[in-house]
């Protein structure tokens, strides 16, 4: 039985299925450890099952398939230091398990669909991430694991994305507004007409002026710098490499932006462009690499979409930090 925290930080990851949330949520793992975080998917808040949502023409990114109610009062509970009894949605059979209990963590990650749709639920959250996918990138993506891993045909692929689409731009990706972090993967700049989408140039909009989170800044806050790496110093195969860092706006919000286009061949020598990096909170120098060689293996360690999860973690850890330490203040005033 672990210590009931005097704190709960609740986290959001936000986006749509396929887009790199279980990989993120892994990388989490590293940093707080298993016992410590407690991760809760929003389907189990599924109002509607399989054949509900079939017979009333809705699919599970609608509002009206999702009980937002019982969402924002188990969260709330939750994050005040209560146990909840969750629902259960099984994706097997697409219908409602019984409920289990679930103890308040240190950490509580909420991710899914729609973590950040609901004001309510929104305003009980410490630091939330929208994962991004461009059309491009996520077609491919979903050709590529459908046709390959399940046996579908391209018409079928690009038909079941098309009918997803509308509820997606209505209810999941206006939630990208609301969050603290974008990560935005995009098709490369660096080949011309690329079809494949293995090369990736990957966005880190960072808010500005949010309490106690600042952003990442390559060389010198503020300015707007386009940086190709020395090619002695960071072993990158065609097309190369190459970071942007600026100012821009995005929703009407202020925003530091930190862009990676092209892949790394040799992880070890990303510390080179770590040591490029300020505001990466790490807590030693190099730990921003050494987290990324703990699992090469893990989707996109090789480019900026696991470096980028990497860096939202770390910053995810600092506002953890900082809450406890404020929590902590407020106690022994008491």
């Amino acid at each position: 039985m672990s210590i009931k925290p005097d704190r709960v930080v609740l986290i959001g990851v936000a986006g749509d299925s396929g887009c790199g949330k279980s990989t993120f949520l892994r990388r989490l793992e590293d940093l707080f450890g298993k016992e410590f975080m407690t991760v809760i998917c929003l389907d189990d808040y599924h109002s509607l099952d399989r054949k509900q949502r079939k017979q009333a023409g809705v699919t599970a990114l609608n509002p009206k398939a999702n009980n937002f109610d019982l969402m924002y009062e188990q969260i709330k509970a939750l994050k005040s230091g209560q146990s909840i009894d969750k629902p259960i949605y099984n994706h097997e059979t697409g219908e409602l398990d019984p409920p289990e209990r679930v103890d308040p963590n240190h950490i509580v990650v909420i991710e899914g669909l729609h973590p950040l749709y609901d004001e309510r639920v929104r305003e009980l959250i410490d630091f939330s991430v929208y994962l991004d996918i461009s059309d491009e990138v996520k077609i491919a993506w979903k050709i590529q694991r459908d046709m390959a891993e399940r046996g579908h045909r391209y018409e079928d692929v690009l038909a079941s994305i098309n009918s997803r689409r509308p509820d997606f731009e209505a209810y999941v990706d206006v939630q990208k507004q609301y969050a603290d972090v974008v990560i935005q993967i995009l098709p490369t700049q660096l080949i011309p007409e690329d079809q494949e989408r293995k090369i990736l140039r990957v966005r880190l909009m960072q808010r500005d002026n949010v309490a106690g989170f600042e952003p990442v800044y390559l060389f010198d806050e503020g300015s707007t710098i386009d940086w190709i790496p020395c090619g002695r110093k960071l072993t990158c195969s065609y097309p190369g490499i190459r970071l942007h860092y600026g100012p821009d706006t995005y929703y009407g919000h202020d925003v530091s932006v930190l862009e990676i286009d092209g892949q790394f061949d040799r992880l070890e020598e990303v510390i080179y462009i770590e040591s490029h990096l300020s505001n990466t909170s790490t807590n030693h120098y190099g730990e921003m690499t050494e987290l990324l060689l703990k699992h090469r293996e893990y989707p996109g360690s090789n480019n900026g979409s696991g470096l980028f999860q990497v860096l939202v973690g770390l910053k995810m850890r600092a506002t953890y930090e900082r809450l406890i330490q404020q929590a902590a203040g407020v106690a022994a005033k008491a």
